[in-house]
């Protein structure tokens, strides 16, 4: 009579289970240009500013020339004064402003300012991360960035916390853009990517590896994704970056999908969504067999076939609900589709923060969800006769929260 419900065993599971969260944008404070939080970073969101110009008629030119403090005041009168904050990323706000016992509706944005701390030190970064339940971050670490670049170089120390991924986006999407900037760092690289080129480009790479000590590379790759590719930046991927991942045996992590600057105007919240074909990844996964993949596509159309693939290929891991797919009615029904084509054996979701307090809601949100999807499908079993305890229950949470992404990069 007092053995706990599924219910109750799957809730504390999913609540107290610590979280890696293996793909944001998010970095430490001691790079500290780059670092992003407090209350106007948490209303500047992307999503916050597609949604706010939804609202009426305003001049993108002067949104832009604003200061970050009036960007924010301008969105939170749109979208938390004028209307009711329904949307995931408007009602997030208001569960981050709970997680530090603002009433944002009585203190309002000056409220929510005082109690989040615009520039972080490692002091608030624990707190939020605590607060969300998280464990270690994955960045996004792009050597072409020049600020970030500098930090590298400078050797600066991370937060024990934080964990590096090798971005490559700009060497396979814009390999004309980065011939310069590869020269000025002293690789001898040219537009016809000749063997002497793509041996300096390795080099690059490793040169890298060794400073970031990565746990993963990764690209985010168009709708529009071929492979093979004859092009310069097919031809790196092909021939340097899947040759040098799997020499050190580190997974690359495909996001595929996104078109970028459908809507210009809007900037980083002008990006939009396109299916994918799935044979590229197919091709990929069937003729590097050494090679590991971490896969999310960003339409909702490709989401069956991607497990259906996953299915066909143990070197491909899927991961997350990337970017427009990361709200509780999508998330519930592409794990429900997970978990009944392949079980427990992906990873369950991933933030994609790129505001440090981000995290609190995101998280929240996708311990809800997985909770009543694992309660349904552990209901199931008991009703066929099979025996559901707690400990398999945990097994089970801490795999898709962490486990299955750390077994994999280390495999």
């Amino acid at each position: 009579m007092n053995r706990p419900s599924i219910s109750d065993m799957v809730g504390t599971a999913v609540k107290s289970v610590v979280v890696t969260d293996m793909h944001t944008h998010l970095f430490p404070p001691s790079f500290a240009r780059l670092q992003m939080s407090g209350a106007d970073r948490v209303l500047t969101y992307h999503y916050l500013i597609a949604e706010a110009f939804r609202t009426g008629p305003a001049s993108e030119t002067r949104f832009w020339q604003t200061p970050l403090a009036g960007q924010a005041e301008w969105i939170y009168g749109r979208l938390f004064e004028t209307l009711s904050p329904l949307s995931e990323a408007a009602s997030g706000v208001l569960e981050i402003a709970q997680a530090f016992a603002v009433n944002i509706q009585a203190e309002g944005l000056d409220g929510l300012r005082r109690a989040l701390m615009q520039e972080a030190d490692d002091l608030y970064v624990d707190r939020v991360l605590d607060l969300a339940g998280v464990d270690r971050v994955v960045m996004t670490n792009d050597p072409f960035d020049a600020i970030e670049r500098g930090y590298w170089q400078d050797r600066v120390p991370l937060h024990p916390r934080f964990v590096s991924a090798l971005r490559l986006d700009p060497l396979i999407n814009q390999f004309d853009q980065v011939i310069s900037p590869l020269r000025s760092m002293g690789y001898q690289v040219g537009p016809e990517l000749t063997d002497g080129a793509q041996t300096e480009v390795r080099r690059f790479l490793e040169d890298w590896i060794e400073r970031m000590r990565p746990v993963y590379c990764a690209i985010s790759l168009a709708d529009t994704f071929a492979f093979p590719d004859a092009g310069p930046g097919g031809r790196v991927l092909e021939s340097v970056v899947l040759p040098l991942c799997a020499q050190h045996k580190l997974p690359l992590a495909l996001m595929i999908g996104a078109r970028r600057q459908v809507n210009p105007r809007l900037q980083a919240a002008g990006d939009s969504t396109g299916k994918a074909s799935m044979q590229p990844l197919e091709r990929l996964c069937r003729d590097f067999p050494e090679n590991k993949f971490l896969v999310s596509l960003l339409s909702r159309e490709n989401q069956h076939e991607l497990i259906v693939t996953a299915r066909k290929f143990g070197n491909l891991m899927p991961f997350g609900c990337w970017w427009f797919l990361n709200t509780d009615s999508l998330v519930e029904e592409i794990t429900r589709m997970r978990l009944e084509l392949i079980g427990p054996t992906f990873v369950a979701q991933h933030s994609d923060a790129r505001v440090l307090e981000h995290l609190i809601y995101k998280w929240a949100r996708s311990r809800n969800v997985v909770a009543r999807v694992l309660t349904d499908k552990y209901e199931k079993l008991a009703k066929f006769g099979w025996t559901v305890d707690a400990k398999a229950i945990e097994t089970d949470v801490k795999a898709l929260f962490s486990q299955n992404f750390w077994d994999f990069v280390a495999r």
